[in-house]
């Protein structure tokens, strides 16, 4: 993970050319600043936005090649047994898109289900779309995020993942929850 200072700094020097790397590493945090540099004059806020966009489903579609190509390997060093995988796999498919965006807007959860979605061999068009479906509402989120409070951005990367585990916690006990009541 990149230091926030040491990212204000490259970006504030090198420009836009240098934010879509950078967000590739570390999303989130990389939008804020580059919001906040925009909210200066110092980036374009439309270029930003279509480089980070474009970053981070270039981001999942490398975790979705990796587990694509890996995932089965993967699941034999975990000693998890053909028919789980399997199983795992075919629910995966037919609840992808769910899984996909919620995994995607809670920001925690989302490369393991990036990569459990390729090894599962969800199909890339759909994969892309929930994808981008998710991607779009949240960077337009941490752009204004930064383009609003972009000076705390140190503050903000802080808190972006116990947040994210917060959310994960909340929705798993309201699905729980439900199913418990509907039984």
């Amino acid at each position: 993970m990149i230091e926030a200072g040491a990212a204000l700094s490259l970006i504030a020097a090198h420009g836009i050319a240098l934010v879509a790397p950078l967000a590739l590493i570390e999303g989130p945090v990389i939008t804020v600043i580059a919001a906040w540099l925009a909210q200066r004059d110092l980036l374009d806020i439309r270029a930003v936005l279509v480089v980070v966009v474009a970053a981070d489903l270039l981001g999942d579609a490398l975790v979705y090649a990796a587990g694509r190509s890996g995932g089965h390997r993967v699941a034999r060093l975990l000693r998890i047994r053909e028919e789980s995988v399997e199983s795992m796999s075919h629910r995966l498919r037919n609840n992808a898109g769910r899984l996909l965006i919620g995994a995607k807007l809670t920001h925690a959860a989302g490369a393991a289900v990036l990569f459990a979605a390729g090894a599962a061999r969800v199909p890339f068009g759909w994969f892309m779309l929930c994808n981008t479906v998710a991607t779009v509402p949240k960077s337009l989120a941490f752009v204004a995020l930064g383009w609003w409070a972009g000076e705390s951005y140190d503050r903000i990367g802080a808190w972006i993942l116990p947040v994210s585990l917060g959310l994960i916690l909340l929705a798993t006990g309201a699905v729980f929850l439900l199913r418990r009541r509907c039984s």
